[in-house]
């Protein structure tokens, strides 16, 4: 198993990294608070929050097997981005429709905020995640100009 060291922490599987942490925390919360929303919304607001803040772990968990080609590993961090920009949303609606209170919709949209923070910054500079093979080209670089290159 490949291993990785960022900041001085050793990572070797998605759940060590804390942006995975910080969303799985969040799906968890959903989850609970989610159980208290009416029977109605069970297949809508309910399917929908959980949905998207489980998918955020999920495409995290593809993109770190993804890290051998950079374009694959940023487009799975963009859908986590989205994922989580997502259930912003949702949390929005569970507030508006009172099945929320705001301050409890307001500290898990700002843990989001936070979680989207992190993929930004890591879908801007993506090289200290990608595992290093021979041969392998980053974005923007050209090959030699042989045949399929």
């Amino acid at each position: 198993m490949e291993k990785i060291k960022v900041k001085n922490e050793l990572v070797q599987s998605h759940k060590d990294l804390k942006v995975y942490q910080k969303a799985f925390v969040g799906a968890m919360e959903i989850f609970e608070l989610s159980k208290k929303f009416p029977i109605e919304e069970r297949y809508s607001l309910i399917d929908q929050i959980r949905r998207s803040s489980r998918s955020v772990c999920a495409n995290l968990a593809e993109a770190w097997r993804k890290r051998r080609y950079e374009l694959a590993f940023v487009a799975k961090l963009n859908d986590c981005e989205a994922e989580a920009a997502e259930k912003q949303t949702w949390l929005d609606f569970a507030v508006k429709c009172q099945y929320l209170d705001v301050e409890t919709g307001q500290k898990l949209s700002k843990s989001y905020d936070e979680i989207i923070s992190i993929l930004v910054k890591v879908i801007n500079h993506p090289d200290p995640w990608l595992l290093k093979h021979p041969g392998s080209r980053r974005v923007g670089e050209r090959g030699s100009g042989g045949r399929g290159e």
